[in-house]
């Protein structure tokens, strides 16, 4: 069998690192891949990102799956151009993807159906928003509507952040948002304190099988401070997901999202994440939906993942979820990001990496994300360069070994966070 992951980051590595493991899958090509899966053996990369020409090659090539990646061709519709051609591909619909493509549609569908979030109202008046922030006061959240590669929000602890984000979002767009058809907006949510957890589950449609837990570290420095990030690290399990916890969220956030997506004509087949926020009693909200995998907490989950990915995506893409039980390492897995000077702000690029081959072990794999082989050197091509994942019997274990990697690895101005995985310490 051949299998095609679409994308180039960290998420796309784990993908097809875990996909290879199959006893069915023969080879698995990447597109466009990274210097990581350039070197993964049983993988190939493929220079296409035009979505008719990779369905031209799935055509041509017998791909029995297409996994896809990242937000961007799913909000784009490329699940819709396969499917028309009789082609199977694991995601959601350009329809469904609203759920991460429109903040404004996702926090409507929610309010809808009755799914427990923040409080919220969105703006395409710079200023109408405007007054709504002095009148709710600070802490506020701030959320363009439109794909923002993850660094679409704002949390503000001041008024005067949250007037400029309107105005950034609104505005300037520093930070490139994709604005959907109904052109700038912002969704103004209430501040929500606790804990955030990283929810994600596999959907056929209509039933759903959860992935184990996970948690984030969005903020780019140690102790959760400095700007937000598409994600600088993760770790699973996540403790603050207790048993309860876990069947609130099936019971109350996930079961009616699927039904409502379905009873809206919208079906939903793919990774369903759901970002969590629960507060100290224990009750979770949505933070926010994505419509495909984390990163950095692919990397995290599908390492302690031991059913086997391809069999599971093959059952979901024929709506055969229903006695899928899925099998799991006892181990805590976590990952390190190592970024590239500058990041957040665009990165330096073209670095030589050294010791990310040298580091990897039975216990710790290096997933490449912004990495590309030229002329056989390992150089550093994108932000979010590396992510050091690594098992151990406790997070702390899971820790000491993944920053043991991290510490073999060499490129110029390379950063991160020295406290991954704080919280699962802690508990």
């Amino acid at each position: 069998m051949k299998v095609l992951v679409i994308g180039s980051g960290g998420r796309e590595h784990a993908l097809a690192w875990k996909l290879a493991q199959s006893e069915r899958v023969q080879a698995v090509f990447v597109a466009p891949g990274n210097g990581g899966t350039a070197r993964l053996p049983g993988a190939h990369n493929l220079a296409l990102t035009d979505p008719a020409a990779l369905a031209d090659f799935a055509q041509a090539e017998k791909i029995v799956l297409t996994v896809v990646g990242p937000e961007a061709p799913l909000a784009a519709g490329i699940v819709d151009l396969f499917r028309a051609r009789g082609l199977r591909i694991f995601g959601p619909t350009k329809a469904a993807a609203q759920l991460e493509s429109s903040k404004a549609f996702s926090k409507a569908f929610m309010q809808r159906h009755g799914i427990p979030t923040a409080r919220a109202q969105t703006f395409a008046d710079a200023q109408q928003a405007h007054a709504y922030v002095d009148a709710e006061g600070a802490p506020i959240v701030i959320k363009a509507d439109g794909l923002a590669a993850g660094k679409g929000v704002v949390v503000a602890t001041t008024l005067a952040e949250a007037h400029a984000a309107i105005d950034d979002m609104l505005g300037r767009n520093t930070l490139g948002v994709q604005h959907n058809a109904e052109g700038a907006r912002v969704v103004i949510e209430e501040f929500m304190s606790g804990e955030e957890a990283s929810f994600i589950v596999i959907a056929d449609g209509q039933q759903v099988v959860a992935l184990a837990s996970s948690q984030d570290h969005k903020r780019v420095g140690d102790g959760d401070t400095g700007p937000n990030t598409g994600g600088m690290g993760a770790y699973s399990p996540a403790p603050v997901v207790t048993p309860n916890v876990h069947a609130r969220v099936m019971q109350e956030i996930i079961q009616p999202t699927l039904a409502g997506m379905a009873r809206e004509g919208m079906p939903y087949t793919g990774f369903l994440y759901a970002g969590l926020m629960i507060d100290a009693q224990g009750h979770p909200r949505t933070v926010e939906f994505n419509c495909r995998l984390g990163d950095p907490e692919a990397q995290v989950i599908l390492m302690r993942l031991k059913s086997d990915l391809f069999e599971v995506l093959m059952r979901a893409t024929e709506g055969q979820l229903d006695d899928v039980e899925l099998q799991w390492d006892r181990r805590t897995a976590l990952g390190v990001v190592m970024a590239a000077a500058g990041y957040p702000a665009p990165p330096r690029k073209g670095d030589v990496i050294t010791g990310a081959a040298s580091a990897a072990g039975d216990d710790l794999v290096v997933f490449h994300a912004g990495t590309a082989l030229v002329d056989g050197q390992l150089r550093t091509s994108g932000g979010r360069v590396l992510c050091v994942t690594a098992l151990g019997d406790s997070p702390r274990l899971a820790q000491q070994r993944a920053y043991e990697g991290v510490r073999a690895i060499r490129f110029e101005g390379a950063h991160w966070r020295g406290d991954i995985g704080h919280r699962a310490i802690r508990h």
